[in-house]
């Protein structure tokens, strides 16, 4: 008996002195009070009948859940949409852009209790971020963080609303990096950091934290089967998330690298055939006429094995790369080209922006619109019409539904192809009388009523 303790003795006190436990558990109670005036909560108003008309079905990731917003029925719906965190003293805030998409105004409560109204400065729906305005000063900030040193398994802290109850913390650890995640568009830029921090519906758009307090990324995803945390959340890395900030102050949108190639994993058996000792890297199925790839020279049963210096893995982590990149760059690429090593330099085009580029004609409106020219930018159909900028709130264009990102491209019988037609239509509306509004939005034509008091 006494043998057998010991035993246990020496087994205990070994557990307690190995370099794993020997420093205890982190405490989290500091940085929790260093960090959470930075965090805000985020709510949104949207309109009834512009949820129904538009029908835009939600962000639908296989195996992935989006934000699920609690949804009240009333005329104007006020959602506890998610969180957020400043970034700036000045009082720029970041979060993600389902938190914000579609909302007619967006409300910033502060731990302190403030509340401001927020502007939209730009939005990035391949990375699921938003940059928001609020007019106040002096605020706390927080800062991104090197991820380029992080490691699996370090701890980590966020900090959000779930399903409202604001300033909630939840701690864990990384359990991988680069994953992998196409979104509902098929596009895949954001290697994903993920997590076994407990997340819910309402964390999205809040800061994942290191234990210096600095953001290492922006709470986007859960994997759920039921809609509540098991363990498995995603968040955008702070090196993405710096750079389309960056963009998205300057100019309101991001400009990605693109190269113009279809690609595919290589599986033992294909690697086989291709002479590779083991599967690793992008093998080329197809190459886009005129694209940057087929200018230097790529073709379709090329693998692609580094870009830019980076290991090309699997095929996910080549848009990882890519979507990092600038139009303009040159880079160079390994690959093996018909069984033998080949470098490529390869200068990187643009890829084709998901909302229209626009001139600012900021011009007095009844309906309560700024309005835009759009530009020739290759979008199809969406060469015509006028993009709107910003909804003022309470506005005739707000009460039927109207949201920043739509195109206009008829107001009563009056077809609108430029900014002209579009002001010389409003001076035609009659007062107290509705009248049908076509608009494009996310791709799909849709029709609205709007009514001049």
């Amino acid at each position: 008996m006494l043998k057998h303790f010991r035993y246990v003795f020496l087994l205990v006190s070994l557990f307690i002195t190995s370099p794993v436990f020997s420093h205890g558990m982190p405490g989290f109670t500091s940085l929790i009070e260093s960090t959470s005036s930075a965090v805000v909560q985020i709510d949104t108003t949207e309109s009834n009948s512009d949820r129904n008309a538009s029908q835009t079905p939600p962000r639908n990731i296989p195996g992935i859940f989006g934000e699920q917003f609690k949804q009240q029925e009333e005329s104007n719906v006020a959602l506890a949409a998610g969180s957020g965190f400043i970034i700036s003293k000045d009082g720029y805030v970041l979060t993600n852009n389902h938190v914000v998409e579609g909302a007619n105004d967006i409300v910033v409560r502060l731990s302190d209790r403030r509340e401001f109204d927020a502007k939209i400065i730009g939005v990035d729906r391949r990375s699921d971020l938003a940059l928001l305005k609020i007019e106040a000063k002096n605020l706390n900030a927080l800062k991104f963080a090197n991820v380029d040193e992080l490691k699996v398994g370090e701890w980590v802290l966020a900090i959000g609303s779930p399903f409202g109850l604001d300033y909630s913390a939840s701690v864990g650890i990384v359990s991988a990096i680069g994953r992998s995640i196409p979104t509902d568009m098929g596009d895949n830029y954001v290697p994903f950091i993920q997590s076994d921090v407990a997340l819910n519906p309402g964390n999205s758009g809040g800061p994942l934290l290191n234990l210096e307090g600095d953001v290492i990324g922006i709470n986007s995803l859960i994997f759920s089967r039921s809609g509540g945390s098991i363990g498995l959340s995603f968040a955008v890395p702070a090196n993405v998330a710096a750079k389309v900030v960056k963009q998205l102050k300057s100019k309101g949108y991001v400009d990605r690298g693109w190269l113009g190639v279809y690609i595919q994993d290589v599986d033992k058996k294909l690697a086989e055939s291709f002479g590779l000792d083991k599967p690793t890297g992008a093998l080329v199925a197809q190459v886009e006429p005129n694209s940057p790839a087929y200018k230097a020279g790529l073709e379709p049963g090329d693998i692609v094995l580094s870009l830019n210096g980076e290991k090309i893995i699997d095929s996910g982590d080549l848009p990882h790369v890519v979507g990092l990149l600038a139009p303009g760059d040159k880079i160079k690429a390994v690959l093996i080209h018909k069984g033998k090593k080949k470098i490529l330099n390869i200068v990187v085009g643009a890829l084709p922006t998901l909302e229209p580029k626009a001139k600012s004609l900021i011009k007095p409106d009844a309906l309560g619109l700024i309005i835009a020219e759009i530009e020739d930018d290759g979008m199809g159909s969406w060469r015509t019409g006028v993009l709107v900028v910003e909804v003022a709130p309470g506005s005739v264009a707000s009460k039927a539904g109207l949201v920043k990102g739509d195109v206009i491209m008829q107001l009563g019988y009056h077809s609108i192809d430029s900014s002209s037609d579009y002001f010389e239509a409003i001076k035609r509306l009659p007062k107290g009388e509705p009248v049908a509004i076509r608009l494009i939005r996310q791709g799909r034509s849709i029709f609205k009523s709007i009514e001049v008091e």
